[in-house]
């Protein structure tokens, strides 16, 4: 079975959110820190440690 992974992410984060129920300001600086980050300098240095 092939799932996009925007759509096993979007399940993944729902999940999460629902069931750990972090507050809504840490989730908005993991989401804001990431788009940064996948934008900057550092994002092949990441893609090598995620890969």
């Amino acid at each position: 079975m092939d799932v996009p992974l925007w759509l096993a992410l979007l399940a993944v984060g729902f999940l999460g959110v629902k069931l750990i129920r972090p507050p809504w300001w840490l989730v908005a600086v993991l989401l804001l820190g990431g788009y940064l980050l996948a934008d900057s300098i550092l994002a092949p240095a990441l893609a090598t440690v995620v890969k």
